[in-house]
């Protein structure tokens, strides 16, 4: 099934705004330098996917050697150093790429619609690569995280992430958020002192009983809850105040939320539900699944904020995913580890073909290919 895009909204005007002195004062005067070092000829949408890659590959990497989340553990084989050391140089690469990649589209003047959604879209998915490959320094022994904490650690970053979509779709700016780049070079610093320590490092206690695996997920909670969603709610009602909100009604402005959180629901009823304890026997696979369902609501929010148009109240692969979880509620289901790799594998191919589509209709309507080939020719003559 696709969702079609009415494009006759759509500008190619991007407002954004970054007030993280990180950002601002390290990050953005050293992707000025690198993007400098890159060819006039390199895609921006290139850059965007290969930054995208490289956090695949960790969590690829990291599946191979720590599967289940147990090698971090007391007692279990655990990951070789130098796996800890390519995750943090990837880890870095794809936060580098992804702050080149725009960069690069206004430096070669070919700034497009496409390339906002496409680097957006991507992030989205990300959130499930990282925070799946960072759970592995930690892991789910008696010093580790357990695997429903980590699930509901998965679903505050989520939210995180789609409360500044949620704010541009209301206001028309979108204001990103401080934790990422905080988030994304520390990181990959502790990946590296990881390799160097080794994981034994953080059985120990921060102070007096307070262990690592605590920070973590303190820093986690504590940075969304105090610090994004009190930022997006005063953005929110500063436009309101400033009757500049896109959005009169509290019905039309929560839209959004909708089928976030009735993908929650579905996901955690699942997950208490589940006759044989699926998140215990399967948690990447699980995390993967709720991860990438997520990302495509978060997409074709990202697609109605950018095209002014109205969000949809509900995102049909909420549907089958329904039946999925009733078959597993009721017991009807034999295998259930076998139902869940089935509709994992669904799911990421619906995303998969709704991006391909998406990115055919928007390279249709501005031209891109066409613009591409011209100017190919150019170059020949």
């Amino acid at each position: 099934m696709v969702s079609y895009v009415w494009f006759q909204p759509w500008t190619c005007a991007y407002s954004a705004v970054d007030s993280n002195p990180l950002s601002i004062y390290v990050m953005h005067p050293f992707w000025n330098f690198v993007v400098k070092f890159l060819p006039t000829w390199l895609a921006p949408n290139l850059i965007t996917l290969t930054g995208f890659m490289f956090l695949v590959l960790n969590f690829l990497m990291l599946a191979f050697y720590d599967f289940d989340f147990t090698a971090s553990a007391a007692g279990h084989e655990h990951v070789p150093s130098w796996v800890w050391v390519a995750a943090g140089i990837f880890n870095f690469l794809a936060y580098t790429l992804d702050g080149v990649d725009g960069k690069q589209a206004r430096r070669t003047n070919s700034s497009t619609p496409l390339g906002e959604l496409f680097d957006h879209g991507l992030d989205s998915w990300a959130c499930i690569f990282f925070v799946a490959t960072v759970y592995s320094i930690f892991g789910r022994g008696e010093s580790g995280v357990g695997v429903a904490t980590l699930y509901y650690i998965l679903w505050v970053v989520l939210f995180s992430f789609i409360l500044s979509h949620w704010e541009k779709y209301n206001t028309g700016i979108l204001f990103l958020p401080w934790g990422y780049d905080i988030s994304q070079v520390t990181i990959s610093l502790v990946y590296l002192v990881t390799a160097v320590v080794g994981v034994e490092t953080w059985y120990q206690p921060v102070l007096f009983h307070f262990l690592y695996r605590d920070l973590f997920t303190f820093m986690i909670i504590a940075c969304s809850f105090t610090v994004t969603l009190p930022m997006s709610l005063y953005n929110v009602m500063k436009a309101y105040r400033s009757n500049s909100l896109k959005h009169s009604s509290f019905y039309e402005a929560f839209l959004p939320f909708l089928s976030p959180v009735l993908l929650f629901l579905l996901s955690t009823t699942w997950v208490v539900c589940s006759p044989s304890n699926i998140l215990e026997l399967q948690p990447r696979i699980f995390y993967l699944m709720v991860g990438t369902a997520f990302a495509n609501v978060t997409c074709k929010l990202i697609v109605c904020q950018m095209s002014n148009t109205r969000c949809q109240p509900l995102n049909w692969l909420l549907l089958p995913m329904l039946v999925v979880v009733l078959l597993v509620v009721s017991g009807t289901v034999v295998n259930e580890t076998l139902l869940l790799y089935v509709w994992t594998a669904a799911v990421i191919l619906a995303h998969i073909h709704y991006g391909i589509s998406v990115v055919q209709q928007l390279s249709g309507h501005f031209n891109i290919f066409e613009e591409e080939r011209i100017d190919l020719k150019g170059a020949e003559v």
